[in-house]
């Protein structure tokens, strides 16, 4: 056994029993955004929020315990995604990723947006020609320190 299997049997239980990931949300106190990339091995549960996991998905002891180790992050299974979805960020960051770095670095200076100090929001935003996705990314601005 290993974390993607426990991430596997997450996806076969929320599909075979119409799970939401909000309702997970909500019974893990955090929001879906956080939840959903943890439930996708992409996070770490602490115990308490690993039961509530184990709960809802019908996880055995040592899959809870899965759930609370470090994962190893980052794990798209090619290096240009091939999903459409997921292959239109990678689009985005392609061509716009110069302009956001040039705007990060005029406004704050020499640094990075952080992925650990990080939050995002994706919300449905309705739209007479045709229903839009809003996503806000929000990560701290880190600087390069001299030495």
């Amino acid at each position: 056994m290993n974390r993607l299997d426990v991430t596997e049997k997450i996806i076969f239980t929320k599909v075979s029993k119409g799970i939401k990931w909000s309702d997970v949300a909500d019974k893990v106190g955090l929001s879906k955004e956080w939840v959903t990339a943890g439930c996708l091995g992409q996070m770490t549960f602490d115990a308490t929020q690993a039961k509530v996991i184990g709960k809802i998905f019908g996880l055995t002891a040592e899959e809870i315990k899965w759930l609370q180790v470090v994962p190893y992050k980052g794990s798209l299974p090619t290096q240009v995604p091939t999903d459409p979805l997921i292959y239109r960020w990678y689009e985005i960051v392609s061509v716009y990723g110069s302009t956001i770095k040039e705007l990060i670095h005029e406004e704050f200076g020499d640094g990075i947006m952080s992925a650990i100090d990080f939050s995002m929001d994706i919300v449905r935003q309705s739209d007479p020609k045709g229903d839009r996705v809003n996503v806000v990314l929000s990560g701290k601005f880190l600087p390069y320190k001299q030495y």
